[in-house]
């Protein structure tokens, strides 16, 4: 009977020691995600808040909370006598004439000498000046259509705002016979090196043979083209 009691109580003893084995096991619960390599929700929501506020691309402004950029727009400086806005507007005096910075007219005078007369006038709302004192004419694109500075007239420098005007004389044909090519328009600038020139149609279809032009001058007797 001894023998029977110790034997049953074994048995009892190991099944005890099995189901604590059991619930120790349960009680751990599954793997710790931290030590088998997978993030954790905590990480992961990090990393969100790391992206949303990302820097910009390249080429773009960040913008703060309220979607406001943190860097302002730049604005379009003019060069030269361009104008600032682009539109005609200036702001403050002094600069120099940009042919953009100017309306052109052309007429032709038959009198004392026949001629094309140039006439600059400053865009509204702009004041600068003509200081460099011969515009730059030509006639088509070929170095044969440039006149060349005869030298008379001129002021320097020519101030052009509101009303006041200057005025520049450019004879089409310095040789004799019938040489030379026929045009519709004139190309002004203020400079050789104006990014700008303007064209600008002349009132008829004249033939043009080594053209010569005077200075500005704000003095229309003066700008009478004449070969020396």
């Amino acid at each position: 009977m001894r023998s029977r009691s110790a034997t049953r109580s074994t048995r009892l003893f190991l099944a005890a020691a099995a189901v604590t084995a059991l619930a120790a096991t349960t009680a751990c619960g599954p793997e710790d995600p931290a030590e088998n390599g997978a993030a954790t929700p905590s990480s992961s929501s990090s990393s969100s808040a790391d992206g949303a506020k990302g820097e910009a691309p390249a080429g773009e402004s960040a913008t703060d909370g309220g979607g406001t950029a943190a860097s302002g727009s730049k604005s379009n400086g003019g060069t030269g006598g361009e104008s600032a806005s682009g539109t005609g507007d200036k702001s403050g005096y002094g600069q120099s004439c940009g042919t953009n910075d100017l309306d052109f007219t052309v007429t032709w005078e038959a009198q004392p000498i026949s001629h094309y007369l140039i006439t600059a006038k400053a865009k509204s709302g702009i004041t600068c000046y003509l200081d460099v004192n011969t515009p730059s004419v030509s006639f088509g694109s070929g170095a044969d259509g440039v006149a060349s500075p005869v030298g008379q007239g001129g002021e320097d420098p020519i101030k052009l705002s509101g009303s006041s005007v200057a005025y520049a004389g450019v004879n089409v044909k310095t040789t004799q016979g019938e040489g030379g090519k026929q045009f519709e328009h004139v190309i002004i600038a203020t400079t050789e090196e104006d990014p700008n020139p303007a064209q600008v149609e002349l009132p008829d279809a004249p033939t043009v043979d080594k053209p010569i032009v005077t200075n500005w001058s704000t003095e229309r007797g003066e700008t009478i083209p004449r070969v020396i």
